[in-house]
């Protein structure tokens, strides 16, 4: 697509900027059903990719999704936005930031959706940008890299220290506390996006947050409304579209009056917040398919819960872990199960079949086996067939947002600098942390020089350089929001006796939040490092720092990392299910 000087902030972004969220309702019988009969279906709650044919559409989004979207899009909330339209913020200048330039990928990079332009949301959280594109595909709002690129500035970072997280159900509801981003420094959604827009991702230095509100706030009041961004949402200026009372606005974008804001009157701070609440209700939007009850519905594993009348659903007060135990019984109860094949649906944005047949039943066995005893006897060890997945990630979300220690900080760590480094590296004690902040933390208002040395990307040649993740959260006067939910989810009663925060900080070394599993085809590379190119890679993974936990090799290891054990065959069995569990998120 040929670059297109900027109007308005947004002059690169691509026809298909848009997202398409799935349809509630999906059909899930033959073509050529009477419309009666599909009403019925619909009404039955009948889920499943089916054909990929609609039933019924999902309603319009709301008016604070649409314009949260915008926002989200919006490409001159960055300092080097700031840099090049001081004097004006609708200036036809270009906006270009190299970084934009291309999407990186664990291959050859790909044209940037953006380039042109400077950082967006979306360059990090991409959907079908770069769906047709050679080595591309589709996204559930990640990217193609390892880490992301950074906007350059003096501190010389050049990515984030972690891979981009996937954002479809990102705010799933769960039963315990609601933690964002793997360290769990975020606990809403609007204070994410406050720390995403006046932060590195965006280009700004922890010591420029004053001036980053002051130029989002500027944007917002100045917009002229014109630009191809603002074209897709009725070429409204933002103080019009945010005020939500001029005739000019239509119905699909006039906010509610309690999101409704005068930016003409309201401080730098409240504009922001304004902003904030509207991308959060963006993100908040974003889900994977769903039936009329509310039941998972996408995926080929869906389906054969569906065909097999398996429970599909936790029952009201029930656990996601009672309910995956209960799931396992229901599944080994099954004399005659009934497969998913291509004759059921299929898959149009990913490169495997629309099936769930034995080895996915066989893979789904393994991944809901629980160990028997404690620790594994080496005959346990050899038969295998024990993932002991749902520790970690149980059913239907596949994840229990909780923290764990898998040991990738570690491997990544030891690869660089040798086996057994990761284990002999000296992490301060909270009194040796909260003596020199600066050298330990990450960089923040209080401490905007801090070198961040726990919060990093591993250097074959800085050896003090790693990525200890709740560790630099907990107990850290900097983010005082989350220090509650912190503290009731660490100090757990059943595995911890002292539960003051000199006790519990080692215990936080390289924990980080549980992803979730469902459409990985469309969230790789793996873990937070994105060091994992195939799901190959990471059951093979998961079965080598198994057999490193027994001999007690991973420094702070989750226990359950030592009841995995896995032959050969039951590594492609939990890939195949795995692979089951993908989705055309659009």
């Amino acid at each position: 697509m040929p670059e297109r000087t900027p109007r308005g902030g947004a002059g690169c972004v691509p026809p298909r900027r848009r997202s398409r969220r799935r349809p509630t309702v999906r059909r899930c019988v033959p073509p050529g059903t009477p419309l009666v009969a599909l009403l019925v279906a619909a009404l039955a709650g009948c889920g499943g990719n089916g054909r990929n044919e609609r039933v019924a559409t999902a309603p319009a989004d709301p008016a604070e999704v649409a314009v949260g979207e915008r926002l989200f899009l919006e490409t001159r909330f960055a300092q080097r936005a700031r840099a090049q339209l001081q004097r004006d913020v609708n200036a036809r200048l270009p906006l270009r930031d190299p970084v934009m330039d291309e999407t990186v990928t664990t291959g050859e990079p790909l044209p940037g959706p953006f380039r042109g332009a400077t950082m967006n949301c979306r360059a990090c959280h991409l959907v079908d940008e770069q769906a047709d594109a050679p080595g591309g595909g589709n996204r559930t709002y990640a990217d193609f890299a390892r880490r992301s690129p950074l906007p350059a500035r003096e501190d010389g970072l050049a990515t984030t220290a972690r891979n981009s997280p996937a954002l479809v159900d990102a705010t799933q509801a769960r039963s315990g506390p609601f933690f964002l981003h793997f360290d769990g420094e975020f606990v809403s959604l609007p204070e994410l996006a406050r720390a995403t827009l006046t932060g590195r991702n965006f280009g700004w230095l922890a010591d420029e947050q004053s001036t980053a509100v002051a130029w989002i706030a500027r944007v917002i009041r100045e917009d002229d409304g014109r630009g191809t961004l603002a074209a897709d949402f009725a070429s409204l200026p933002y103080s019009v579209l945010l005020a939500g009372t001029d005739a000019a606005v239509p119905g699909s974008l006039r906010l509610p009056p309690s999101l409704q804001l005068d930016v003409e009157h309201a401080g730098d701070d409240a504009v922001l917040d304004e902003i904030t609440r509207l991308i959060g209700a963006y993100v908040d939007s974003l889900r994977f398919a769903r039936d009329v009850d509310g039941r998972f519905a996408g995926s080929a594993f869906d389906r054969f819960l569906l065909k097999n009348g398996l429970p599909q659903l936790p029952d009201p007060g029930e656990s996601e872990l009672t309910y995956s135990r209960r799931l396992r019984d229901a599944v080994d109860a099954l004399a005659h199960p009934r497969f998913v094949s291509p004759a059921d649906g299929e898959l149009t944005t990913h490169h495997h079949a629309f099936v769930f047949a034995a080895r996915e039943l066989a893979g789904l066995e393994i991944f809901l086996a629980e160990p028997a005893s404690r620790p594994l006897s080496e005959d346990a060890v050899s038969a295998g067939g024990i993932g002991n997945c749902i520790a970690c990630h149980q059913a239907p979300v596949f994840s229990d947002f909780r923290f764990h220690n898998n040991g990738a900080a570690q491997d990544e760590y030891d690869a660089l600098h040798g086996a057994g480094t990761f284990a002999a590296l000296h992490v301060p004690e909270l009194a040796e942390r909260d003596a020199d902040p600066a050298r330990f933390l990450p960089p923040s208002a209080a401490h905007p020089d801090a070198l961040g040395l726990f919060r990093s990307v591993p250097d074959v040649d800085r050896p003090e350089l790693t990525d200890l993740g709740v560790w630099n959260v907990f107990a850290n006067d900097a983010v005082p929001l989350v220090q509650p939910s912190l503290l009731a989810t660490l100090c757990d009663p059943a595995t911890v006796t002292d539960c003051t925060p000199p006790a519990l900080l080692p215990r936080t070394i390289a924990l980080f939040k549980t992803p979730s599993l469902r459409d990985l085809g469309h969230s790789g590379p793996y873990l937070h490092t994105g060091e994992l190119d195939t799901l190959e890679d990471v059951v093979g993974f998961y079965g080598r720092l198994a057999d490193l936990a027994r001999a007690g090799s991973v420094r702070n290891a989750d226990p359950e990392l030592a009841t995995i054990a896995l032959t050969p065959a039951d590594r492609d069995a939990l890939v195949a299910f795995l692979r089951a569990l993908d989705e055309d998120y659009e």
